[in-house]
């Protein structure tokens, strides 16, 4: 089984206001719709060949290498949400350029950096 580990790096945005807050999150999703929730699949689910061309294919940050593949509320988020509150807390997961193979043992991975 191959995994992609997400969590390499990681970046804080803080904001001054809960309106600047919807419009950034507004923004992302408006500027990345394919990314938005729990759509991206792993090498495990599509095998590597196919998650590596999907990658490969997936739309970049405006003159950069970074490629964003899934945002969605961060877990934490749960109650919140049930009880019909908006999150406070997003995840921005991305690929500095392609993802990195690695194999430690028999583990094998995805790096995300």
């Amino acid at each position: 089984a191959v995994n992609v580990i997400g969590d390499m790096v990681r970046a804080t945005l803080l904001v001054k206001s809960m309106d600047a807050f919807s419009r950034v999150v507004r923004r992302i999703e408006e500027a990345f719709p394919d990314i938005h929730g729990e759509k991206f699949q792993g090498p495990n689910e599509t095998g590597v060949n196919m998650f590596l061309e999907q990658v490969f294919e997936m739309k970049k940050i405006p003159s950069t290498e970074i490629i964003p593949y899934r945002f969605k509320p961060n877990s934490s988020q749960k109650k919140r949400m049930g009880k019909g509150e908006l999150p406070l807390y997003y995840n921005l997961n991305f690929f500095d350029c392609l993802p990195e193979y690695h194999r430690v043992g028999t583990t094998e991975m995805f790096v995300a950096f």
